[in-house]
């Protein structure tokens, strides 16, 4: 499979993945809290920071899929690379109050390195190549 071709199911499969968790935390805050990791969801008012995670995690969606769609390879690279230290923060967050490890590593920090290896990736796919001169170079008399 072509280099393009996978890098395109990657970014699609992060895309849905992460309007998905994004999805769930605007829609139903109280169930998916646990699943991040940390070891008790905000109390009273605390709530509203789920819904804003949600947000966050559905903007960074939206904007890998419109890299994605409008064809802007190089920046969607880059936008990849950058958009993983949101999953490390969140695994660093994690870790910091004391959550779940297994979940900080194997959700946040796995999904930051694929993004990390999805972007390395892309940036591969879209180097600029340099080639030889058309011309031969001329030979001495």
């Amino acid at each position: 499979m072509a280099l393009k071709k996978i890098n395109t199911v990657l970014t699609a499969a992060f895309i849905l993945f992460i309007l998905w968790f994004g999805a769930e935390f605007i829609l139903s805050p109280q169930t998916t809290a646990p699943d991040f990791g940390l070891p008790s969801r905000p109390s009273g008012d605390g709530g509203g920071f789920l819904i804003v995670k949600g947000i966050r995690d559905v903007v960074l969606a939206l904007v890998l899929g419109i890299l994605l769609v409008t064809g802007h390879r190089r920046a969607l690279g880059w936008v990849l690379l950058v958009e993983a230290l949101a999953a490390y923060g969140d695994m660093t967050t994690v870790l910091a109050h004391h959550g779940s490890v297994a979940t900080a590593f194997g959700v946040h920090g796995l999904t930051a390195t694929l993004m990390v290896a999805n972007g390395l990736l892309m940036m591969r796919e879209t180097r600029e190549v340099t080639f030889a001169p058309a011309t031969p170079a001329s030979q001495p008399v």
